[in-house]
Parts: structure tokens; sequence; C-alpha cells
């Protein structure tokens, strides 16, 4: 039996081929150490949150694939999380809408990644009237 190919990341902030964007460095999740990827352009568009005035479980901080699952579970009302989770790059199309740690996160390793003329919407509820943001 062959053993699984070994990936090597690039530097932070280069391209990772074959892996659909920058590099940002190393993350815990609840599953372990993850790598995590960034898309190397933004979901074209300007998507709101959705549901202003319902509260939602989507609070963690550091884990943006769970909230993303929660908001979309909530059958198109939060049209920021389906524009992120629709999103593909370099065949991959297991994008999420980050959560305000990983936007944080983002923002320490990658700046040069993000728009400075916009904020950026997590998928981090902040109350039942908004999403925390990240002001770049």
């Amino acid at each position: 039996m062959n053993a699984p190919a070994q990936l090597t990341p690039p530097a932070i902030g280069e391209i990772w081929p074959g892996q659909g964007g920058i590099y940002g460095g190393i993350r815990q999740y609840p599953e372990g150490l993850c790598h995590i990827i960034f898309a190397a352009e933004d979901v074209p568009g300007r998507h709101a949150y959705g549901e202003y005035g319902t509260s939602v479980e989507a609070t963690s901080r550091t884990d943006g694939r769970a909230n993303t699952a929660i908001l979309i579970a909530r059958e198109g009302k939060h049209p920021a999380a389906i524009a992120a989770a629709g999103y593909t790059a370099g065949g991959h199309s297991d994008f999420y809408l980050a959560s305000i740690g990983e936007l944080h996160h983002g923002w320490q390793f990658l700046p040069e990644s993000f728009a400075t003329d916009w904020y950026y919407g997590s998928s981090t509820q902040f109350s039942a009237y908004a999403a925390y943001i990240h002001g770049l």
C-alpha cells in the first residue's frame, strides 16, 4: 500500500497551488490543528448577513464552518453565508463565511489580501440585529 502524499504548505500569504487560495497558517479547530486557506479574491457582490431581528446559534468566534452550516440551514435567509458556501476556486468548493476569529487571523497574517475600503462581515452573530464585522 502506498503512503499518502505529504502536503508541504507554502509561506503564509502565498497561493497554495491545488488548495484553492492563499495559505493563512495553522489554527486550532475542534478536530485539531488545521491549515487555513483564504480565498484569493472576495466573493463578487455585497451580501447581507440576513434575518435582521432574529437570534440564531451561529455564535462561534472561532469556527466559521460550523456557523455557516447553521446559517445555511435557515433556508435562504442568510445571503452572505450562501454566497461564501457557493464559492469555488482551484477545484475546491468547501469555502464558508469566516468567523470573527478567522477574519482577525487573516488580518493579522495577511492584511494585504483584504480590501481597505469596506468592512468584512463574519459568520459570528453579535446580536439579533448584527454580526461581528472586521474593518480593514
